[in-house]
């Protein structure tokens, strides 16, 4: 699926693959609290968990595109874009393809592409389990 980046360029989501590494996959959006509180908590925790094991978090944005200016301002004002892969679904298409349909929808990918983990919905202290996911993927 094709999808859009910070600057503007496609994307081609089967590239998120090329680096070998597991992944976290956060569909969020910009009227969605929980996302946002969910992916500050991974962002702030980050650091401590490269330390345990090394992978990729991807946030992608199903703001559609008349919100689009929005959620990149939004990710540029959050620092996201200093440690996370940030794509913008403004058409859905990523969405669909991954089955999603409320957001936040996270997924734990292994590093051949493979969902090994998935939640809904936040609650402070559930980033944890995606940590514990990732270090079953050593």
């Amino acid at each position: 699926v094709t999808v859009e980046t910070l600057k503007g360029e496609a994307f081609d989501t089967a590239d998120l693959l090329d680096e070998g590494k597991p992944m976290i996959i956060s569909f969020w959006s910009t009227s969605c609290k929980p996302c946002i509180h969910e992916l500050d908590a991974v962002y702030d925790a980050m650091p401590d968990w490269l330390d345990e094991v090394d992978f990729n978090v991807v946030a992608v944005s199903v703001d559609n595109s008349r919100l689009l200016s929005k959620a990149k301002s939004f990710t540029q004002g959050s620092g996201w874009g200093e440690d996370f892969i940030l794509l913008f679904d403004k058409n859905e298409d990523f969405k669909r393809a991954m089955n999603v349909s409320v957001v936040p929808h996270v997924f734990v990918v292994d590093q051949k592409g493979k969902v090994v983990f998935s939640h809904t919905s936040y609650v402070q202290g559930g980033e944890v389990e995606l940590l514990e996911a990732l270090k079953k993927l050593k």
